[in-house]
């Protein structure tokens, strides 16, 4: 036994129990990884324009409305609170 050598790990060959074949059974993936399509690897324009697209196809229309309307909100308290002059718009 030397001090400088790591010891290595033991492997075995284990299937579980209940597994049908397939997939791999100790894949991490996210339950919406299928429905989404802005996680593809590209860059930051395709990135955004499949936010864009997928976000304008979305078939729930009141949560766009719903993050739209929460997006102005924290917009307006950001510029009170830098103390911005909202009368120059009017």
């Amino acid at each position: 036994m030397s001090i400088f050598k790591t010891r290595k790990n033991n492997k075995y060959n284990y299937t579980p129990r209940f597994y049908k074949g397939g997939r791999n059974p100790y894949e991490l993936k996210h339950k919406f990884d299928d429905a989404r399509v802005t996680i593809e690897k590209t860059n930051l324009k395709g990135k955004v324009i499949n936010a864009i697209s997928d976000y304008k196809t979305n078939p729930n229309r009141l949560a766009n409305k719903r993050v739209c309307v929460i997006i102005l909100i924290l917009i307006f308290i950001f510029l009170l609170i830098i103390d911005f002059d909202l009368s120059i718009f009017s």
